[in-house]
């Protein structure tokens, strides 16, 4: 078994994904039974011990009350990365949702334009939470789709914790969504011991042919081969990449194989342990992660770290890092971005306002360019605020501070008042020209909540309504205003109150949400 790494990931993920809906930034509002207060529970103690050392007598004779239940029948699991505390999320909030359609929602998820919206699903995906439906196979239907929809916004890690902490041995599919991410991610070995010793786990022949030689033993590894070969256990792709990989002798002058149509994460890995590695611009998001290696050229690793970055699955600083590891190689494209970040942090950390004025428009227009806008904000929006900068600077600096988790502390520095108003919860009142603008205005009032989504909140339904609003939220910033006043008031009446702001601000402030 591989090591369970659920407890570490749940802090590094919440801090790299900045999770914000804490307990005490966001409490829900009390139109849900799961939103009231509880009265404090009485801490744990120690039973104090008589002098003597003798334990304390029992006061009656009678049988106490035991619980009982079938050995056959599994307790109520909880998995999750993150305590429901520091989310403030309950830990039932997909209990009562049905697990089918749970999972259909989650794999027909549209991409997340909007920061905050991505932001809100890692956070309910990540929560510690009992599964939905009534048996554990039906949870564990659910807790696959968790894995699978973080591994298409491309946050392999938590992936890997969330699957090991559900016990990677449990069947055959928690196995092989255990297998991809690991091959994905590069950290096939552990995975290839397991499979080693259940090989019943295994979801193909070629993973066990692949984890054979991986293990060393090449000889069964060939007999594997010739043996899934000859009886058409393996696609053509597979038993072309295995046979280089197994047979390099053989090869070795020949041009590289054709790309798949299909590319699995096993094929992937093949082409790179052959020697002909399959470029991630094209393929789903999940593979740019192993662009983050060394093995990549700093190109890629940074064409990488953009992609992740726009979904929250990369960690801000990280970006930071990797755009000021060393002096840009060329011109244009990425390498104009870096070079402008670099020029702007430099300045920064002098402490210069002129040198700030200078070089922050280029920066900001290149994260625009790259719709890193909110990640350029979570890096340099503090340090901006100590910086007396003027005319155009300034207004960017003032976009930058509430694109920032701090927005409602640094709100009475924007000269417009619907800015002001959104930050700080309430712009009645207050009426806009732009369609989408008056929507979010709207999105405030009371009453704009779509009904049958708080319904569905309170018969203990509360992640699917989620869902759901994330899908109207979309809609909305994609032009439609009805959805956007229904989804954002939708939010509010379910108590993601910073959610709320934090999409609307975005929606306000960033061109490309018109």
């Amino acid at each position: 078994m591989p090591i369970k790494r659920g407890a570490y990931w749940g802090a590094v993920m919440f801090c790299g994904f900045g999770i914000t809906q804490a307990a005490a930034q966001d409490q829900p509002l009390s139109v849900i039974d799961w939103v009231q207060q509880n009265p404090d529970q009485p801490a744990l103690t120690s039973v104090a011990m008589p002098d003597g050392g003798i334990a304390p007598i029992a006061r009656s004779g009678l049988a106490p009350d035991v619980a009982v239940m079938p050995l056959d029948e599994e307790a109520v699991r909880i998995i999750g990365l993150v305590p429901a505390s520091v989310t403030g999320l309950p830990q039932t909030l997909w209990r009562r949702s049905d697990p089918q359609a749970l999972s259909r929602q989650l794999n027909s998820l549209p991409e997340l334009r909007l920061p905050a919206a991505q932001a809100l699903l890692f956070t309910a995906l990540l929560t510690e939470a009992q599964g939905p439906g009534q048996d554990a196979a039906q949870e564990d239907v659910f807790t696959l789709a968790r894995v699978s929809a973080l591994q298409r916004f491309g946050a392999l890690d938590p992936a890997l914790a969330l699957i090991e902490q559900a016990d990677v041995t449990r069947d055959a599919a928690h196995f092989a969504a255990y297998m991809d991410l690991a091959l994905l991610s590069g950290q096939e070995g552990p995975a290839c011991g397991t499979l080693d010793a259940q090989p019943h786990l295994s979801p193909g022949m070629s993973y066990q042919i692949f984890c054979s030689a991986r293990q060393g033993d090449w000889t069964t590894a060939t007999l594997l081969y010739d043996t899934g070969k000859a009886l058409s256990f393996m696609s053509k792709p597979e038993v072309a990449a295995l046979d280089r990989f197994l047979h390099p002798e053989f090869f070795d002058g020949l041009p590289p194989l054709q790309p798949p149509r299909r590319i699995t994460p096993l094929l992937f890995r093949l082409h790179e342990a052959i020697g002909e590695p399959l470029p991630t611009r094209l393929l789903p998001r999940a593979f740019a992660v192993a662009d983050l290696r060394d093995l990549a050229g700093w190109k890629a690793q940074l064409e990488a770290a953009e992609r992740l970055a726009k979904t929250g699955a990369l960690p801000d600083n990280r970006l930071l890092g990797l755009y000021s590891d060393r002096d840009p190689a060329a011109s244009g494209g990425i390498w104009d971005r870096v070079e402008a970040v670099q020029q702007f942090d430099t300045a920064l950390r002098t402490r210069s306002a002129g040198a700030v004025n200078k070089t922050l428009p280029r920066a900001w227009a290149a994260m625009q360019e790259a719709e890193l806008e909110v990640a350029f904000a979570g890096l340099f929006a503090e340090a901006l605020s100590q910086v007396p900068l003027t005319g155009r600077s300034a207004d960017i600096a003032t976009t930058l501070m509430l694109l920032s988790p701090n927005y409602g502390d640094l709100a009475d520095r924007s000269p417009s008042k619907l800015l002001r108003d959104v930050a700080t919860g309430d712009p009645a009142g207050l009426e806009a020209s732009n369609p989408l603008h008056q929507a979010v205005i709207d999105g405030f009032a009371v009453g704009a909540a779509r009904s049958d989504l708080v319904q569905m909140a309170r018969a203990d339904r509360l992640g699917e309504a989620i869902l759901r609003s994330l899908v109207l939220l979309e809609d909305g910033a994609s032009g439609d205003p009805l959805a956007l006043t229904e989804a954002l008031g939708t939010l509010r009446a379910l108590g993601l109150e910073d959610t709320m702001r934090r999409a609307a601000l975005q929606i306000l402030l960033l061109d490309r949400f018109g």
